[in-house]
């Protein structure tokens, strides 16, 4: 992307690849780790996805970019739910690149907008480390971090 804001995540998780991108991809294991929610799409180029709160309520919205199963998923994001977050930028990328690295997997999260100053990259940016820390909890323990279990409430 351009210019404009970036946040990246890297983290290493003792998993198979296949587990990972099944726990990034699939309704039923996001729920487990992202606050209750559910990521749905048919994972196919061009296809829609949104990731929905338990009530269903929509958080975030796009489309399928790029998939490389189990390697790479590239998705365009648009935040939903909190308006002082909604960028007028369409451009919001999110990019997960897994890579395995012997008993490990390397993931990589980036998330970026063309926009300056972008107010989805700040607050994904404080969304991200939690997320991605009960999945890698949950991936090696067999249990997420207890605050990502369900949904924050509106400050």
């Amino acid at each position: 992307m351009g210019n404009g804001d970036r946040f990246v995540y890297v983290t290493f998780i003792r998993t198979t690849q296949d587990n990972l991108w099944e726990a990034l991809t699939t309704a039923e294991f996001t729920r487990k780790y992202w606050f209750g929610s559910s990521l749905d799409s048919t994972w196919e180029p061009s296809a829609s996805w949104q990731l929905k709160m338990p009530d269903g309520g929509l958080t975030d919205s796009g489309k399928v970019v790029e998939i490389d199963r189990p390697n790479r998923l590239v998705l365009t994001w648009k935040h939903e739910r909190f308006p002082d977050m909604k960028d007028d930028d369409e451009t919001a990328r999110a990019t997960f690149e897994l890579e395995p690295q012997g008993e490990v997997v390397k993931l990589t999260v980036t998330h970026e907008s063309n926009k300056k100053d972008s107010k989805l990259i700040k607050g994904v940016s404080g969304g991200w480390p939690i997320i991605l820390a009960s999945l890698k909890s949950l991936l090696e323990t067999g249990k997420a971090i207890e605050r990502t279990k369900t949904f924050p409430k509106p400050k």
